[in-house]
């Protein structure tokens, strides 16, 4: 569905020069390479989680793939388009979705909206309303389609944005940041949503967000850019068990305990009691819960796997 060779896209930024003549009649520029060579083919009705650090080449490669920029050297293919040619019938396959921009008409209620892109995209009556009804009842909104869209909360307008955007049923979809800003009850109904209308439809789709819990409960694909390269392209498993470096161990204690027995266990990362909490490498779990099981009586413990936050900083310190 996606081919991408050699992708490089250079931005050339002007220079401050010493004077404001200097600037209009000999103005100089630096290069600045956001997208260095990058390669990689993503197959139909993969689901890849696309993740770096800001300014990494993220977004720009995004924007490549969906038209919106054209590329400085290398070759793109999306479902058998050159994306900046900007055919339409290129443009009736893909969606672009970023968290927090707008395509609602903020005073009309958002079915007319709605309506717009019916229009647009030239959908017959039966499949709009079909699609619709499908859609609202996957993201538990038909309640809001009468509502002004300024009437919306952020949470509620991003539902609606996400119709709008899918409509038309794309084949690929490419969204960016799609929770930001949203509290955690609307970013778990957005991830819910997007792995179900994936599995419903079978579309490919790939996912840039700084949220990297979007990412590791929706991907089982990775591919990670930096500084406009691609330094990993493999499955989310595997990096998740390569670097994560240990557990994070959790108790409710019976009573407040003495320090050195809180620190024979190991230097707590919180201990407020009654709870205290330890991150232990793996290779030490086992006699460590021996101790604990042992010495500091609790009413409750639980082992969790490392944020795939901390996982991810193992990742790049070891690159």
């Amino acid at each position: 569905m996606i081919t991408v060779r050699n992708l490089t896209k250079v931005y050339q930024v002007p220079i401050k020069g010493k004077s404001f003549l200097s600037d209009i009649f000999n103005r100089q520029y630096q290069e600045n390479v956001a997208l260095n060579k990058i390669s990689f083919e993503i197959a139909e009705d993969e689901l890849v989680g696309f993740i770096g650090p800001n300014g990494a080449g993220k977004t720009t490669t995004l924007k490549i793939l969906a038209g919106i920029l054209y590329p400085t050297a290398g070759q793109v293919s999306v479902v058998g388009y050159t994306p900046f040619e900007k055919k339409a019938a290129f443009l009736r396959q893909i969606s672009f979705i970023a968290g927090q921009r707008n395509q609602l008409i903020w005073d009309l209620p958002v079915i007319d909206s709605f309506y717009l892109n019916k229009e647009i995209y030239q959908i017959s009556n039966p499949d709009f309303n079909k699609r619709i009804d499908e859609l609202s009842s996957l993201l538990n909104c038909r309640h809001l389609l009468n509502k002004p869209v300024k009437m919306l909360s952020l949470g509620e307008r991003m539902k609606m944005e996400l119709i709008a955007a899918l409509i038309h049923q794309p084949k690929i979809i490419f969204f960016d940041e799609p929770t930001i800003g949203l509290d955690i009850f609307s970013q778990e109904t957005i991830r819910h949503f997007i792995k179900n209308y994936q599995k419903n439809y079978r579309a490919t789709i790939v996912l840039t967000s700084h949220y990297l819990e979007d990412v590791k409960r929706m991907a089982k694909r990775l591919i990670i850019i930096d500084k406009g390269k691609i330094i990993y392209d493999g499955s989310l498993k595997r990096i998740l068990q390569e670097y994560s470096k240990g557990k994070k161990v959790s108790l409710f204690l019976e009573n407040e305990a003495k320090p050195e027995l809180i620190y024979a266990i190991g230097r707590p990362v919180t201990y407020e009691y009654p709870k205290v909490v330890f991150f232990i490498k793996k290779e030490d779990l086992p006699e460590k819960i021996k101790l604990i099981t042992k010495t500091l009586p609790f009413t409750d413990l639980t082992v969790e796997d490392e944020s795939i936050e901390r996982i991810i900083k193992n990742f790049f310190k070891n690159q």
